[in-house]
């Protein structure tokens, strides 16, 4: 049985960081296309107050399986070389990124469509909350939409 990773990272998923996970994966000749998804938080309105950042708690040890399973199901479904999930916990800023998916085949198909439902299955699956702090520094949890 494979290592369970740690997908959290505390705070903002920098762009340094997303590139170095970029370039690691020049050394792998075998993969042909790539596709990655990045979550940043965006700037809303609720009842009339700008969102100032997202603070994102989670419930880790169900989530940490629960990632593990899904991205395991979709390297087999599409035959994926890597896959790679990073998502932030605590006080994330309006345009940060907190969400990074970053899958690896020998097809950019493949890849494509690995990560659009690896995206789409941890934002259902995982035990994973946002709170909206807005400009009173009130909060409303966020669903998904």
């Amino acid at each position: 049985m494979k290592k369970i990773k740690n997908i959290f990272i505390e705070g903002p998923i920098s762009p340094s960081f997303v590139a170095e996970s970029i370039a690691k994966h020049t050394v792998k000749t075998n993969i042909g296309g790539h596709s990655i998804f990045l979550g940043q938080i965006r700037e809303e309105m609720i009842n009339d107050q700008k969102i100032q950042s997202m603070e994102f708690t989670a419930y880790q040890e169900m989530a940490l399986q629960k990632a593990h399973d899904i991205r395991e199901e979709i390297i087999s479904k599409y035959k994926l070389i890597c896959a790679h999930i990073y998502h932030s916990l605590g006080n994330i800023k309006i345009g940060e990124i907190c969400f990074f998916v970053f899958t690896s085949a020998e097809h950019r198909k493949e890849a494509i469509s690995a990560c659009d439902e690896m995206v789409d299955r941890i934002k259902k699956e995982i035990p994973l909350w946002g709170k909206e702090i807005l400009e009173d520094q009130s909060h409303t949890w966020k669903e998904n939409r």
